[in-house]
């Protein structure tokens, strides 16, 4: 059996000079260059599945969010958040929650998000 060609040795040569407050800087700052990208597509993106479940959180059946969502998806409007645009229709027009997103299963009060988000 072939031994193993170990090159820890070499590729640690950067590291041997570090004292654990280095190490523990240089670690932080390897982590935070894996991490940045993933937040930033959290930040950046959803999808239809995050923004019913958002919804749900709000109060809204699987079923109803589910239909708010679509409806949501069908005019373009997913991308500013399905909760964020029941919320503000909520606020714009003085209704309760549950209200705001059966209002708008119609589709002329999407049309007036729109204008807000276009």
């Amino acid at each position: 059996m072939k031994p193993r060609n170990d090159d820890f040795k070499d590729r640690r040569k950067h590291l041997e000079n570090l004292n654990d407050h280095e190490l523990r800087a240089y670690f932080y700052k390897l982590t935070n260059q894996m991490i940045d990208p993933l937040l930033e597509l959290a930040y950046e993106y959803t999808s239809p599945a995050i923004e019913r479940s958002v919804l749900m959180r709000m109060g809204f059946s699987s079923l109803e969010a589910k239909n708010i969502t679509d409806k949501l998806m069908e005019y373009q409007l997913l991308e500013h958040g399905a909760g964020h645009i029941v919320y503000l229709y909520s606020i714009k027009n003085k209704t309760s929650i549950r209200d705001a997103g059966f209002a708008l299963l119609d589709g002329k009060n999407v049309e007036k998000m729109m204008e807000v988000f276009k």
